[in-house]
């Protein structure tokens, strides 16, 4: 029997990253939140780590100490094992459990023996942040069964255990092992040895059909992540993944077909179209003041603006593409009067903004341009850093002469630096005329998507999944989308950075009017990606994983 979801008494779903903001999971299960609470109200219930303290606490999670007051007096959990109950601060504010996990280390080997014993997990190999990942899961699948049997356990009732990624896929397989009626889904945003394949350089689409997921974990050294992720994915009474792009890798490297569940957004915070101007002219005042207080001299106010962000992966998220397609188009711009600002919005080892900018800040009038003026942290690593290491290596410099400059800004922009007047990452996307997300290997990807969302043109490739998304619902082109998608494979990077240089100039001589087209185009494509329209796909998957574990029990 098919159920819907109103027919759904609880659902769970533990993740790294609830009210943990580390990358794009977040992004998935913060705006997906609402909708979830909208069809649940407060049966759902997010999971996640206490990895805070008082001198730094979570910006994202708000204690509530009266909510489950009488689960906590009776919890039953081990000793070491605290928890925190309140509200994660996105939109629909679901419950969330913070769960405090360091007494949980020293059960892992008795774990990984039981879980070798049942399942045939090789923790032998374990190494770096597996220890960690499983002593977090484990503590959550306990939190999980303590508050199933305090809700009146799983007799005649749906319960769902949702899982993200091999971090949590431990927990995953104790809620099994010990709850058996509890449904359970497992959803991998990117394989670990799929990324792990990119990471180490080698070419994933060229020799796609050769290779083997448990014979190149071997050879990387990945064998216990990847064999707790492939065990979950198939011990799970439903397994999913983000977009047919991951599909076909999890196809191939954990030899199971999953369902697809794309990754949605809510734009909550997107200005209106009767704010938007304001937030653009803010947005755009900060960057170029950034620009000008860096390179000594007044960057004019109608420089086209043009960035890319994301995880600090040099290869997998195109980074290298993108400071190729910069130097190309510096190339073609050489000796007109255009100025292009290029931005790297990526996170790295950084400590602070230099001191010498801030002191430059805000931009007053001409001055030596200050030394190094690509960049505008201090970094740890600045000798083995790979984009300040790539932004020199292609000669740029940021003369006040030059017609395209390249900043890196390697921090998360929370706000909390100070370095734009105090906006964030969304408060700035407004002020890009484009954006550029060639990446390599990317499950979904969110950065183009909140791009569109924002009404900034964006570039992205035909090996991300929201490119992919974009392909089959849209026609590609920015008059049409809003997005270009680029066909990218193991053999034509030289070509892709061509074709982005191309797609960038092409803006900078576009009319007003094609690029308020463009602008347009975006927002509409941003509107078919909401959770609206995608949550469909998970509802499936609950009634697909409720149908196989009842099926599973009558056995």
């Amino acid at each position: 029997m098919t159920v819907t979801y109103d027919n759904i008494d609880l659902l769970f779903e533990t993740s790294w990253e609830v009210c943990n903001k580390v990358g794009g999971i977040y992004a998935v299960l913060s705006t997906k939140a609402r909708t979830l609470q909208a069809l649940y109200k407060d049966k759902v219930i997010f999971v996640g780590p206490d990895v805070w303290t008082l001198e730094n606490p979570s910006p994202y999670f708000i204690e509530v100490p009266s909510l489950l007051s009488r689960w906590r007096k009776s919890a039953g959990l081990p000793d070491g094992v605290e928890v925190r109950v309140g509200r994660w601060n996105v939109p629909g504010k679901p419950i969330a459990v913070l769960v405090k996990f360091d007494s949980m280390y020293e059960k892992n080997p008795e774990l990984f023996s039981r879980m070798w014993t049942l399942y045939g997990v090789d923790s032998i190999h374990a190494y770096g942040d597996y220890d960690e990942a499983c002593a977090f899961s484990h503590a959550a699948a306990l939190v999980i069964e303590s508050l199933i049997r305090y809700n009146g356990g799983t007799e005649g009732r749906n319960v769902i255990a949702h899982f993200d990624e091999w971090t949590t896929g431990m927990g995953l397989l104790h809620v099994k092992a010990e709850m058996p009626d509890v449904a359970t889904v497992f959803t991998t945003h990117a394989t670990s040895i799929g990324r792990s394949i990119c990471g180490n350089g080698k070419e994933l689409y060229a020799y796609f059909g050769g290779y083997n997921g448990d014979q190149m974990a071997a050879e990387l050294n990945m064998q216990s992540k990847h064999s707790l992720e492939k065990t979950a994915a198939h011990q799970a009474d439903c397994f999913t993944t983000v977009s047919d792009v991951t599909a076909r890798e999890c196809r191939q490297l954990l030899e199971i077909d999953p369902v697809v569940t794309p990754n949605g957004f809510e734009p909550d915070f997107v200005p209106s179209a009767k704010e938007m101007p304001a937030a653009r002219q803010a947005a755009r005042r900060a960057m170029l003041n950034v620009a000008s207080s860096l390179i000594g001299s007044k960057v004019p106010d109608d420089a086209f603006l043009v960035a890319t962000s994301g995880r600090c992966e040099y290869r997998n998220k195109g980074i290298d593409v993108y400071l190729d397609a910069c130097r190309i188009l510096a190339d073609r711009l050489r000796g007109t009067r255009r100025r292009v600002v290029c931005f790297v919005m990526v996170p790295a080892w950084s400590r602070a903004v230099r001191e010498d900018l801030v002191v430059a800040l805000p931009y007053k009038r001409k001055r030596m341009r200050l030394a190094d003026p690509t960049i505008t942290h201090t970094l740890n690593n600045y000798d083995s850093d790979p984009i300040i290491g790539g932004i020199h290596s292609r000669g740029f410099m940021n003369e006040p002469t030059d017609n395209v400059a390249v900043i890196y800004v390697p921090c998360y922009l929370d706000g909390s630096e100070g370095l734009f007047g105090g906006l964030n990452y969304y408060q700035l996307l407004p002020g890009l005329d484009a954006t550029v997300f060639p990446s390599y290997y990317e499950p979904w990807g969110y950065t183009p998507l909140e791009s569109v969302a924002f009404g900034v043109p964006t570039v992205t490739t035909s090996l991300s999944g929201f490119g992919m998304w974009v392909r089959g619902a849209f026609p590609s082109g920015f008059s049409e989308s809003g997005v270009h998608v680029v066909e990218r494979n193991d053999a034509n990077y030289h070509d892709v950075c061509h074709i982005i240089a191309a797609d960038i100039m092409a803006m900078i001589t576009a009319s007003e009017n094609t690029n308020a087209a463009s602008r347009d185009a975006a927002a509409h494509t941003a509107s078919q990606a909401t959770w609206q329209h995608f949550i469909g796909c998970y509802l499936s998957a609950f009634d697909s994983a409720l149908d196989h574990a009842r099926e599973r029990n009558r056995k």
